[in-house]
C-alpha cells in the first residue's frame, strides 16, 4: 500500500473517532460546504448526511448574529483556526442550541493547507443555566428584600445591601456574629428553641419576627430560612430573607379598626356587636347566666342636627358614646347602629330570670340618668334625654330577634312619653306584626278607593260658616273606620303620606271648585293638612301649583295648614310659602304654642292665620297658664295681622273666653264634627244649631 492509500485508510479511521465522539464536529470543503459531520451535530441540526453534504454550509445552520459574529473570527483566524468561540445553532426544526466551537487546520511549512477545517463543539445548554442561575443569584442577592447567610450555628457570614438599609448594620458591624445581635427580646426562648428545631428536622422556618434596629427601633418582619442542600447532607449554611412589614401590620390594624369600630366614636360597630351577641349567646348556655340587650335611642337628636347642625350633632355623639363607656361593666359591650342609635350588650347576670332583668332595668335606669344630664357642646349647652328597649337573652332566641326585640322595645318607650325604658313582650310582637299588615293595607288604600275627605266646619264670631278643615278618612275592607291616629303616622313613617298627600290637595281643589260653582258656597275657605315630609320635598310648589292650574280654581280659596316642626328649616320653608303666597295660596299655623317654633322666626313666616291647639283650649278654664298662653296667641297673632283661630272648642263656656279674649274664629264639636260633603253641604243651607 502506497503513502497515499495509507494516509485516505489513516483518514477514514479519524472520521470514524470523530463520528461517535461526545461532542459536535465538522469538516467543510474549500467552497465551505460540508465534507463531513458526525452524528451528534447531525442529532443537533435534525438532519441527515445527504441533505448537507456537498449540499449546505455550517454557517447556514447559525442565527444571524452568530453569522456575523463567525465571518469577523475567520477574518483575523486566517489558516491556523480558533478557539472557544460561542455561537448559537438553529436546527431545522427552528430550535437554538448554544455551542463553544474550535476549528483546526493543518498547513505546511509555507501556510498552505494541506486538508479541510476540522471543528469540535461542545454544546453549551448547561453551563448557561448554571450561568443564568447564578446571574440571578447575584440579582437577587442584591434585591431590595434583606438577605444575610449564616453557618450552622447563626453567625452571620455576608449580608447584601437591603439588610443594612432595613436593619441600620453595615457588613463590617455583622459579620462574624450571631443573628442574635437582631433580637429585640418580644419573643422568649420557646420562641426560638421552636424555629431551631424546624430548621434541623425540615431545614426551613418562615414566620413574623420583630427584631431590633442598630438604632434601637423595633420592627416587624416576615423572616423565611432555608438551608440548601438540605437532606443530602447536614446544613452547613443558612439562607435567610425577610422584608419589613410594620407598615403592613399597622395598615391591617386600621382596616380592622375601619372595619369593626365606628369611626366617629370608635365604638364597636354593628358588625362586630352581631359577633360579640354570639358569643355572648353561646356563653349564657354555658353557664346558665343571662344577659341583655339595651336599644337605647336620642330624644329628639334631629331637632339638634336640624337647629344647630350635624357638628354639634357628631360632639354631642361622642359625648354619649363616653358616657356609656364609663357606665358599662367590665366585659358587657358598647355598640353604635349608626345614626343616635347604640346598644349595650349586657353579660353574666344573674341565673334567676327575674333578677336577672332587675339588674337590666337597673344599670338602663342609670344609663338614662347620666344621659340627661346636660351636655356642653361648645358654646351651646344642651340637655338630651334617651328611650331605651330591653330584650332579655334566652337560649332560643338569635342575635338579629334579640336586635330587633330590643328596637321594638325602645319604640314602646317613644311612645311611653320618652326619657323612659321598656320591655320586650309577646304582646308587643303582635302589635308589631299587626302594625306591618296595616302598612300593606294602608298601601293599597288609595289604589282601592277607601280614602275619603270629610269637613269640620270653620265658623266665625257671628255663627257663620266661613270655611273648613279638610280631614282624612279611611274605611278598612274588613276593619271599617280606622281612626287618623292609627294611619297617619304609619303614612309619615313609610313614606305613603307623600301619594296620600297628592291625593287629598287633588280631591281638596276638586271640591272647591265644585263650591265655586254654587252662589252659597263660593266663599268658603278650605283648610288642608300638610305634613313636613311633603312639604320638604323639591317640587312641592311645582305640584301645588299644577293642581291649582288643572282644578281652575282661585287660589286664595285655599289655605295649607303647616306645623311647627317645618320651622327648622327656616329657609327652605319661607322661600317655598313666599313662592305659594305668589300664587295666592294663604296659609295656617296648625298646634301653635306645642312645636318649637320662636317669635323671630315666626315673624319670617308668611302666616295668614295662627290655629291655637286644643290642648291650651280644653284647659283654659281650669288651668291659669294655660289661660295665660291662650291670651299670649291671641295677642300675638292680632298684633301681627294675623287671624286667630281656635280648635277643638267644645263648650260655650271655652268660646266666650276666647271672645272676650279677641279670638274670632272657631272649630270643633261646639258646631259639628268632621263630616262627608253632602252633611256639609246640608249645615249650611239652615241655621247652625250650636250645642249646649
Amino acid at each position: 500500500m502506497d503513502f497515499e492509500d495509507k494516509l485516505a485508510s489513516l483518514s477514514q479511521d479519524v472520521s470514524k473517532l470523530y463520528d461517535a465522539a461526545p461532542f459536535g464536529s465538522h469538516c467543510v470543503d474549500e467552497d465551505g460546504t460540508y465534507t463531513e459531520i458526525n452524528a451528534l451535530e447531525l442529532a443537533w441540526l435534525g438532519c441527515n448526511r445527504e441533505e448537507l453534504i456537498g449540499q449546505r454550509k455550517p454557517e447556514e445552520f447559525l442565527t444571524p448574529t452568530s453569522q456575523k459574529k463567525l465571518q469577523q473570527v475567520l477574518a483575523h483566524a486566517g489558516n491556523h483556526g480558533f478557539n472557544d468561540v460561542e455561537l448559537d445553532l438553529v436546527s431545522k426544526g427552528g430550535n437554538i442550541r448554544p455551542i463553544s466551537i474550535n476549528a483546526t487546520r493543518c498547513a505546511d511549512s509555507h501556510g498552505k493547507p494541506l486538508r479541510p477545517w476540522r471543528t469540535v463543539s461542545f454544546d453549551m445548554t448547561d453551563a448557561h443555566r448554571w450561568r443564568e442561575r447564578q446571574r440571578i443569584a447575584a440579582i437577587a442577592f442584591e434585591s431590595l428584600t434583606g438577605m444575610y447567610v449564616t453557618d450552622s450555628n447563626g453567625v452571620i457570614l455576608q449580608v447584601n445591601q437591603a439588610f443594612t438599609t432595613l436593619t441600620g448594620y453595615n457588613a463590617s458591624d455583622v459579620q462574624g456574629k450571631t443573628t442574635h445581635i437582631l433580637s429585640s427580646g418580644l419573643h422568649d426562648a420557646a420562641f426560638y428553641q421552636e424555629l431551631w428545631t424546624a430548621l434541623k428536622t425540615t431545614g426551613q422556618w418562615q414566620g413574623e419576627i420583630h427584631n431590633r434596629r442598630k438604632d434601637g427601633s423595633v420592627f416587624t418582619e416576615w423572616l423565611s430560612i432555608s438551608a440548601p442542600g438540605f437532606g443530602q447532607e447536614l446544613a452547613k449554611q443558612y439562607v435567610a430573607s425577610f422584608f419589613d412589614i410594620t407598615a403592613n401590620k399597622a395598615y391591617q390594624a386600621e382596616i380592622s379598626q375601619m372595619a369593626y369600630f365606628d369611626p366617629l366614636t370608635e365604638l364597636t360597630n354593628r358588625r362586630l356587636l352581631s359577633d360579640r351577641l354570639c358569643q355572648t349567646l353561646a356563653a349564657a348556655s354555658r353557664s346558665r347566666l343571662h344577659g341583655a340587650v339595651l336599644y337605647i335611642d336620642l330624644d329628639n337628636f334631629k331637632a339638634l342636627n336640624d337647629s344647630h347642625g350635624h357638628e354639634a350633632g357628631d360632639q354631642l355623639l361622642k359625648q354619649v358614646a363616653k358616657r356609656l363607656r364609663v357606665l358599662v361593666r367590665e366585659g358587657d359591650s358598647v355598640a353604635r347602629m349608626g345614626g343616635d342609635e347604640f346598644v349595650v350588650l349586657l353579660d353574666g347576670l344573674a341565673a334567676d330570670a327575674v333578677e336577672s332583668a332587675r339588674q337590666a332595668r337597673h344599670i338602663g335606669e342609670k344609663i338614662l340618668h347620666e344621659l340627661a344630664q346636660p351636655y356642653q357642646l361648645g358654646d351651646l349647652g344642651f340637655l338630651c334625654t334617651a328611650s331605651i328597649g330591653i330584650s332579655m337573652l334566652l337560649e332560643q332566641e338569635s342575635g338579629t330577634d334579640l336586635l330587633q326585640q330590643a328596637d321594638l322595645a325602645m319604640y314602646q318607650a317613644k311612645k311611653a312619653g320618652r326619657n323612659t325604658l321598656r320591655f320586650f313582650s309577646t304582646a308587643m310582637q303582635q302589635a308589631v306584626s299587626a302594625h306591618a299588615t296595616m302598612e300593606q293595607d294602608l298601601r293599597n288604600a288609595l289604589r282601592l278607593g277607601q280614602f275619603e275627605l270629610h269637613f269640620q266646619p270653620q265658623v266665625n264670631a257671628a255663627d257663620r260658616i266661613v270655611g273648613a278643615e279638610a280631614l282624612l278618612r279611611w274605611q278598612h275592607h274588613q276593619r271599617g273606620a280606622v281612626a287618623p291616629g292609627e294611619f297617619i303616622p304609619l303614612a309619615e313613617e313609610s313614606a305613603l303620606i307623600l301619594p296620600i298627600g297628592h291625593w287629598v290637595l287633588e280631591t281638596a281643589c276638586a271640591q272647591l271648585k265644585r263650591w265655586e260653582g254654587n252662589a252659597s258656597t263660593h266663599h268658603l275657605q278650605l283648610a288642608v293638612n300638610v305634613s313636613a315630609r311633603q312639604f320638604r320635598q323639591d317640587d312641592f310648589v311645582a305640584q301645588v301649583q299644577e293642581l291649582i292650574n288643572t282644578s281652575a280654581i282661585n287660589p286664595a280659596r285655599l289655605k295649607l295648614e303647616i306645623t311647627e316642626s317645618m320651622v327648622l328649616d327656616l329657609d327652605d320653608t319661607v322661600a317655598k310659602m313666599r313662592a305659594l303666597r305668589l300664587l295666592g295660596v294663604h296659609f295656617s299655623m296648625d298646634d301653635f304654642g306645642t312645636g318649637y317654633s320662636s317669635l323671630s322666626s315666626l315673624t319670617r313666616l308668611p302666616l295668614d292665620q295662627l290655629k291655637i291647639d286644643r290642648s291650651f283650649v280644653r284647659n283654659m278654664g281650669h288651668s291659669h297658664p294655660e289661660a295665660i298662653v291662650v291670651q299670649t296667641i291671641i295677642g300675638m297673632g292680632n298684633s301681627l295681622g294675623m287671624e286667630v283661630i281656635a280648635e277643638g272648642v267644645e263648650t260655650q263656656a271655652q268660646r266666650a273666653l276666647l271672645m272676650q279674649n279677641g279670638c274670632l274664629c272657631y272649630q270643633g264639636y261646639l258646631f259639628s264634627p268632621a263630616v262627608p260633603v253632602a252633611q256639609f253641604d246640608a249645615l249650611l243651607l239652615q241655621p247652625l244649631r250650636i250645642s249646649a
